[in-house]
């Protein structure tokens, strides 16, 4: 039995053993909510704190959840102990169905199965992709890394331009060879492919990482792991708008919805290297921006008020933006030409470290 088995056993084992002497049995949950996420100083990253609730199979309002909470643990452990994997929509299919002498579901929608598996992935402090549950994959990945997946060993710089799609779950992934200096992380799969056309991997040492919009678990793992296992610095380029400095904080503090995984999520000594207010102006992209929306402001506002933006050169980045009005997509820079991104724009940044914190 492996330690995932074990855990596994041990909290069904706890409920059984308050049955067994005659207690109203109960699961002690760690609460998810933003109430108890803080921004942890020392370690730089999005943390959970120690506030708990008590899920009580004798409360009538919390034995539905008792009774969903032990039928998802129940689930997971088969697919441990059967070396199989579910996506978390067939999670959903697997346990509904009607309950017996009532009018009621196990479950009545795919948000209740989902917000249970994670109840459990938090309580025993494992990833759920260790429980052996995977959603829908997206992002991909291209460079001089050899990777061998389940038998297969490759090289996805010679997957053709569409590179290594990511699977969900990566924990049984290695990485027996790394000929790069570092990760790339792009927002938009249409700027990984420019990337890609014009060789800017194979030109610049770089992994590039296409996360298309807010980097999914598999790609923020990805990245975690091969920044500690293979000490390759992390490099993000996002459009220069809220939401794209969003995408780049979940990858380097965490986010809040998932602070109890920041520490196998996140990567704290990442570097943001672009889009930025500084270049409209360094560039001559002012007839390219686009107007912010009030949606926008509203965002950036709130982006100032995270302690984790409170760098003095994020907080001048975020209050230029509302200066300017404006933000400008990764995109833009092909006002200049198609190349210029990865020939001029990205390597000078680089060289000189011309990055935000």
């Amino acid at each position: 039995m492996n330690e995932i088995e074990e855990n596994l056993e041990q909290f069904g084992l706890s409920v059984y053993e308050q049955i067994d002497k005659g207690r109203s049995p109960y699961m002690k949950i760690p609460q998810r909510g933003l109430g108890n996420v803080s921004f942890d100083e020392s370690s730089r990253m999005l943390v959970l704190g120690d506030k708990h609730s008590k899920r009580y199979y004798m409360n009538v309002a919390h034995t539905r959840k008792f009774m969903q909470t032990l039928l998802v643990a129940s689930y997971c452990r088969r697919l441990v102990e059967e070396g199989k994997h579910a996506g978390i929509r067939e999670l959903y299919y697997a346990l509904k169905h009607s309950i017996a002498g009532s009018r009621e579901n196990t479950f009545d929608d795919q948000t209740e199965s989902n917000a249970i598996a994670e109840d459990i992935e938090v309580s025993l402090d494992l990833l759920r992709e260790q429980l052996n549950l995977t959603a829908d994959r997206r992002g991909y990945m291209y460079g001089d890394i050899v990777i061998r997946d389940d038998g297969d060993e490759f090289n996805a710089s010679r997957l053709g331009r569409g590179g290594w799609a990511v699977p969900g779950t990566v924990e049984d992934i290695e990485f027996p060879e790394v000929s790069a200096e570092y990760i790339l992380v792009v927002e938009t799969a249409a700027m990984a492919d420019r990337l890609i056309e014009e060789k800017f991997a194979q030109n610049n040492g770089a992994i590039i990482i296409a996360c298309q919009g807010q980097a999914p678990r598999g790609v923020r793992r990805l990245i975690h792991r091969l920044h500690y296992e293979r000490n390759l610095p992390v490099i993000a380029f996002t459009d220069g708008d809220p939401y794209g400095w969003y995408i780049y904080s979940t990858i380097k503090q965490g986010s809040m919805n998932l602070a109890y995984l920041s520490k196998r999520l996140s990567v704290p000594d990442s570097k943001f290297v672009g889009m930025t207010m500084r270049d409209i102006e360094q560039y001559g992209l002012h007839s390219v921006t686009e107007r912010l929306k009030s949606t926008d402001k509203s965002r950036i506002k709130e982006l100032k008020s995270y302690e984790w933006f409170k760098h003095k050169k994020w907080q001048k980045e975020l209050e230029l933006c509302l200066k300017l009005g404006v933000r400008i997509e990764q995109q833009a820079l092909a006002n200049k030409s198609l190349e210029f991104v990865a020939k001029e724009y990205l390597p000078d940044k680089i060289e000189h470290k011309d990055f935000l914190p």
